[in-house]
């Protein structure tokens, strides 16, 4: 497929070194740095929340409760 795609200096500075590097053409260079990309992209692995209990001696499940035990009913 052949199109025209204008670069943002800091990109076209990377493709120009990774062509200079290994004496490729822009759009070989361009094909690698999206294959990179994408590989990198889909190796990440998704985040995980981890949790451990905490013994708490109150229920904090109830947000007003809590603050009401910690503050005292009268910081309203």
């Amino acid at each position: 497929m052949r199109t025209t795609v204008t670069f943002d200096s800091d990109n076209a500075a990377i493709i120009d070194k990774l062509r200079r590097d290994k004496g490729i053409g822009v759009s070989k260079a361009v094909n690698d740095l999206i294959r990179r990309a994408c590989v990198a992209e889909s190796s990440r692995h998704p985040f995980k929340q981890r949790t451990a209990p905490l013994g708490a001696l109150i229920d904090i499940r109830n947000t007003a409760e809590v603050l009401d035990l910690l503050e005292g009913s009268t910081r309203r």
